[in-house]
């Protein structure tokens, strides 16, 4: 029998997750061989204690998957980060139930705001297109500075910082509210073109790691 999983805003009972949710962010970006933004249990047990988070596990209370909240310029940007599922879960749909979840509790807590995301992972560039988001370029993000130091335990950070932040393995995506009853076709696009786009990643990245090795 499939287990039922339950996905919702997290609360302080669930602060004793954050240990499983942080190693299994580490182990991930290490297994995938690309930068994440290191995230302390103790970071984020307080997004959950602010209501900045979404989690998922089953009836019985095994962690399934984790996503938070993270604001730039005083509200004006969002990130929904840290997008993490137990590996005994992928592939369920599961990460685009949380990604649903913590987009429309980002458009109520921040409703004016634009939502941007980087990631290197063609599945979540696919949801995000279903939600919305377009590629754009690193310029249209958040000019924080706070922001961009998060970069810093990324295995990536040189790269970044040597393209003037302009450019890194990471694709950059975002959603405008204004455009939001604007019909847009970047989520068929994206599904029709896919593959041309995951090859066109590899190109890009296969670049950026030369160049960083010659350098």
């Amino acid at each position: 029998m499939e287990q039922q999983i339950i996905v919702r805003v997290a609360h302080s009972g669930d602060i004793h997750y954050s240990t499983n949710i942080t190693d299994e962010m580490a182990s991930s970006a290490k297994a995938r061989g690309t930068g994440i933004a290191k995230r302390t249990p103790e970071y984020v047990a307080k997004k959950i204690e602010e209501g900045k988070s979404v989690i998922a596990h089953t009836a019985d209370g095994t962690w399934v998957g984790f996503c938070y909240i993270e604001a730039w310029q005083h509200g004006q940007f969002v990130a929904n980060s840290g997008l993490i599922v137990s590996p005994e879960f992928r592939k369920s749909g599961i990460a685009k139930k949380i990604k649903n979840t913590i987009f429309q509790l980002s458009r109520e807590k921040y409703p004016n705001a634009k939502l941007f995301g980087l990631t290197t992972g063609l599945a979540v560039m696919k949801i995000n297109s279903d939600l919305g988001y377009e590629p754009v370029t690193y310029s249209e993000l958040t000019d924080d500075e706070e922001f961009w130091v998060g970069c810093k335990s990324c295995v990536n950070y040189e790269i970044l910082m040597s393209k003037d932040r302009k450019n890194c393995m990471c694709t950059a995506m975002l959603y405008a509210p204004k455009n939001e009853h604007t019909p847009s076709a970047t989520a068929s696009d994206f599904k029709m073109n896919s593959k041309l786009y995951e090859r066109f990643m590899k190109i890009k990245q296969s670049k950026l790691l030369n160049w960083l090795t010659k350098k």
